[in-house]
């Protein structure tokens, strides 16, 4: 059910997630190369990235006809797109990855970091739970502005695992909405909306059963057997958090 705050324009999507998932310990923060070891487990337990993923592609309406998608994973985008296209190109690092991605004549993959990705021109380029990863997305933004006509983005925000970051007391890694706005208003004329997600679950070793299945690995700080188990045996809540921006615009026109 969606509940819907007026004043800061913002949505929540409660999913329940009963049955307890397969694994042990938990560390936290994306790596492509966890994505690529646990590539079908991660397949198997992206449903909040499910979720988002068919927002943002359901909101696209002018039909590109050649599209880019970074971080492409293992097809997300390209399977929801029921327009004609010509041309499709998927950017992902995670090998294994790009190895469950459909495949066809019109579908080019490249193994790759898409920030070292030399840009070629799109109708549009598509980003859905991948941007967040990017080491200097300013960059990023700018090259994308220079070879497109018009973008649609998801990107986790710093809301996402909010509460296991406080009550362990590590510091956030993903983006902080409102700095990204900022600059993506150099770039892009756009609508954006924030929906935060919660996830829940019957018991609190679940959530991390999750967040470990879902391809999430440790960042800078990991937590030892010791505050991990403190972590599960004290999390307050029946849910995980997740805190997601979607994106929908056109390049800005650069003034005379």
């Amino acid at each position: 059910m969606f509940l819907y705050d007026c004043l800061n324009s913002k949505r929540c999507l409660n999913i329940r997630l009963a049955a307890p998932l397969a694994g042990t310990n938990f560390s936290i923060l994306f790596s492509a190369a966890k994505f690529s070891k646990r590539a079908t487990t991660y397949t198997e337990h992206n449903i909040i990235q499910k979720e988002v993923v068919k927002k943002l592609i359901g909101n696209i309406h002018s039909n590109p006809k050649k599209i880019l998608d970074l971080g492409c994973g293992n097809g997300a985008v390209y399977e929801l797109i029921s327009w004609d296209i010509e041309n499709f190109v998927g950017v992902d690092k995670a090998t294994n990855m790009c190895e469950l991605h459909p495949i066809s004549d019109k579908i080019k993959l490249i193994n790759k970091d898409f920030e070292t990705l030399n840009f070629e021109n799109f109708d549009m380029v598509i980003s859905s739970s991948a941007l967040q990863w990017a080491k200097d997305v300013e960059t990023l933004f700018q090259k994308i502005s220079s070879n497109t006509d018009e973008v649609a983005f998801s990107i986790f925000c710093d809301g996402t695992f909010k509460t296991i970051y406080e009550t362990a007391h590590l510091k956030k890694f993903l983006p902080n909405q409102h700095k990204l706005l900022k600059i993506l208003e150099k770039y892009f004329e756009f609508t954006h909306e924030v929906i935060d997600y919660k996830l829940e679950f019957t018991d609190n070793l679940s959530k991390f059963r999750y967040i470990k299945n879902s391809g999430v690995s440790g960042g800078e700080r990991k937590l030892s057997y010791k505050d991990t188990k403190k972590l599960i045996d004290s999390y307050p809540h029946s849910y995980l958090e997740f805190e997601v921006m979607f994106i929908w615009g056109k390049v800005k026109k650069k003034k005379n």
